[in-house]
């Protein structure tokens, strides 16, 4: 039977042919466009100058680390639970005794600025806007107090490297007590600094080094070097000014003899949460939690330190069954989707970190895209706990998750 045709009415095709209305901001239109973390990192990867993109996105010497951590997330299966009315999904709960309205913070970073002109202000206000923390790092390059001033709301924790000269770390950290930092997270895996070899090759200093490769660089990234020459000259600026490699300063800042005995001392000067960050295996994370700390992050600093470093996903299940009752578990590394903090909190994660993810979006657009890289995690969060059937964090558990074997010992 032959199909019958009709001319069509511009009624019956007025419906189907609705236009988009222009979007005339540029900024927003390339972030509305970005719909994973991985397209905010090929935005950032245009913008930025390569020196400044490679320190975000590489990692220690061969870069396994950081691989092997990306790949773990992809290395699982979720189980969903049916007919359950997820109508209302809540992804938020208390961490380290207060409410947070998801379940991940933004970690702490250094020479933020770099990245972007607006730096660690853009992160804490991004991040006080939707209820979740910000981590200040030691080598942040916007003061304690410049940051409170200038984003006096939202949840502000502070990142500790011990220094050589003990009572100078005292100082930064009586620093961000009186601001109203409420948690301090101590960097322990960083006795000496890691081989990071894209920085090496880049001449990655404080200040930029100026040469003919980075000259050359400059000219598809006219707004980023304005932004550069035209604001507060970058440095560290909690601590004396610098002018060298960073592994140079790295190595003449980190204290290689701090051990175990010294964080009841830390803990006796900090009135706040004491979290441990840098955890890589279950006798270590027993020994600091013997010691009374609050929490504890397991971490192998995104693949920066050592490579072929333990990856702290594979190691969350085992330290949650043996520790979960007595510490909060945080976790960093990896972490580049809603679903992968989904995973982890399914197996015994109270909170995670979100680094690179973060300056992704940084670099991509400022705080506006932070903004839309906590929007990219946040609803994949919420879109993962409602396809596994749950409504709360609490409701994940173990059974929702399982990890794929990819790598095992001989």
């Amino acid at each position: 039977m032959a199909v019958r045709r009709q001319v069509p009415k511009v009624r019956d095709l007025a419906p189907l042919l609705q236009f988009k209305k222009p979007q005339l901001d540029r900024t927003k239109r390339r972030l509305d466009a970005a719909l994973t973390i991985e397209d905010l990192r090929r935005i950032a990867k245009r913008r930025t100058p390569k020196a400044a993109f490679d320190y975000t996105d590489g990692a220690a010497e061969d870069e396994l680390s950081i691989a092997r951590a990306r790949q773990a997330f992809r290395d699982i299966e979720f189980h969903p639970t049916i007919l359950r009315d997820v109508t209302t999904v809540t992804p938020g709960w208390d961490v380290l005794g207060r409410p947070v309205a998801l379940p991940f913070a933004i970690a702490p970073t250094g020479f933020t600025r770099l990245m972007h002109t607006e730096g660690e202000i853009a992160g804490a206000r991004a991040a006080a806007s939707v209820g979740i923390p910000f981590s200040l790092s030691t080598l942040g390059t916007t003061a304690i107090e410049d940051l409170v001033a200038a984003a006096p709301q939202g949840r502000k924790w502070f990142q500790l490297y011990m220094w050589r000269d003990r009572e100078r770390s005292m100082e930064l950290v009586q620093r961000a007590a009186d601001a109203g930092f409420d948690t301090m997270l101590v960097t322990v895996d960083v006795p000496v600094a890691g081989a990071r070899l894209r920085d090496v090759r880049n001449g990655m200093a404080i200040p930029p080094a100026l040469t003919l490769r980075t000259v050359l660089d400059a000219v598809p990234h006219p707004q980023w070097w304005f932004d550069l020459l035209t604001t507060e000259p970058l440095s560290f600026a909690s601590l004396d000014r610098w002018s060298g490699t960073v592994g140079e300063y790295l190595n003449t800042m980190f204290d290689p003899s701090v051990t175990f005995d010294d964080l009841a001392w830390i803990k006796s000067r900090w009135p706040g949460k004491l979290v441990v960050k840098g955890i890589q295996t279950l006798d270590d994370a027993r020994a600091v939690v013997e010691r009374g700390v609050d929490g504890i992050v397991l971490s192998n600093h995104g693949g920066r330190q050592l490579d072929r470093a333990p990856v702290p996903f594979h190691l969350l299940p085992v330290v949650a069954r043996e520790l979960g009752n007595d510490t909060e578990i945080l976790m960093d590394t990896g972490i580049m989707s809603g679903a992968d903090i989904v995973a982890a909190i399914a197996l015994g994660a109270r909170c995670t970190l979100v680094g690179r993810a973060y300056l992704y979006g940084l670099m991509a657009g400022g705080e506006a895209g932070v903004r839309r890289a906590i929007e990219v995690l946040q609803s994949g969060v919420t879109r993962t706990m409602a396809l596994l059937g749950v409504t709360s964090l609490q409701e994940l558990s173990p059974r929702h998750v399982t990890q794929l074997r990819r790598l095992e010992p001989r």
